[in-house]
């Protein structure tokens, strides 16, 4: 049934005197229960995904290893933007491996809702649980992906630091914006069907704007720099490269040009958050009548 369909029956209803009865919202019942449904559903999904292939989860590296390929010959071979790049090679995995974990999570959240028809008419169960397994799941990934990484890394002999630990941070930042997409999209995708190739094209422009297959000092104007780093993907990515590969390269504060400019980033974070969390609860209680 279309979208319209659903708005007319529901108009017809009113008209005939009767009333909506909404299901269940999308923070109800406890806070442990919400967390074992959304492990359960997400580790699940985790299993599920490669269940039956002969090369099980190799099948999760093969895509940005391959992307990480095309992209090293190019930026090294062909266009050598990267020749002053230190550890540029790791860094690049590293930086696609990330984007891969956005990607996943966000692309797969936006469908997530439909997907789970069955079980939104037939189960009582908070509605966040949804789209919040979709980025467990996408984590899970992340965590095999990084084992490829950190051999990577240790190949190529890239000296362990203590600013290593400014990896989780960083992660929790990656993780909330994430999270406030998942829900804003999931829910949007519910009542608009366009909101799939809409961010198909969006999110491959924030890739593309995200310092990954270019250092950010290679950018010519420093304002064009600035506007790229208000890109939160972007402030995760340059401050992995001072962290991690190089601690002579700027770090996302100096990239951005200072506290008073990082407060973008930030504020684009929680405001993507609390706009998806809000907008996710508005639209739970009758998503099972709009499907």
């Amino acid at each position: 049934m279309s979208t319209t369909d659903v708005a007319a029956d529901i108009e017809r209803i009113k008209a005939a005197g009767g009333k909506r009865i909404p299901g269940p919202g999308a923070y109800v019942g406890s806070l442990r229960r919400m967390a074992n449904l959304t492990w359960t559903l997400g580790f699940l999904e985790f299993r599920l995904k490669f269940f039956g292939a002969i090369l099980g989860y190799l099948w999760q590296l093969m895509r940005p290893a391959m992307l990480f390929g095309v992209y090293f010959v190019l930026f090294t071979e062909i266009v050598p933007v990267s020749k002053d790049v230190k550890y540029f090679a790791p860094l690049l995995l590293f930086g696609i491996m990330m984007y891969q974990f956005f990607g996943d999570a966000t692309g797969s959240a936006v469908r997530a809702v439909p997907a789970a028809e069955g079980l939104v008419r037939k189960i009582h169960f908070p509605r966040i649980v949804i789209p919040v397994s979709v980025v467990v799941t996408a984590l899970l990934n992340l965590a095999v992906n990084l084992i490829a990484v950190l051999v990577f890394i240790g190949i190529s002999r890239v000296p362990l630091r203590w600013s290593w630990l400014e990896f989780f941070p960083m992660l929790a930042l990656l993780v909330v914006f994430i999270l406030g997409l998942a829900l804003l999209l999931s829910a949007l995708f519910v009542r608009f069907r366009d909101v799939a190739p809409i961010w198909e094209v969006f999110s491959l422009a924030l890739f593309y704007g995200t310092p990954i297959l270019y250092p950010i000092d290679t950018v010519d104007s420093r304002v064009l720099q600035q506007i790229v780093m208000c890109n939160p993907l972007a402030v995760v990515q340059q401050q992995m490269r001072h962290s991690i590969f190089d601690p002579s390269a700027a770090t996302a504060v100096e990239a951005i040009g200072g506290w008073t400019m990082m407060l973008i980033p930030i504020g684009i974070t929680v405001f993507v958050f609390v706009l998806g969390a809000w907008t996710y609860s508005r639209i739970a209680p009758h998503v099972a009548e709009e499907l």
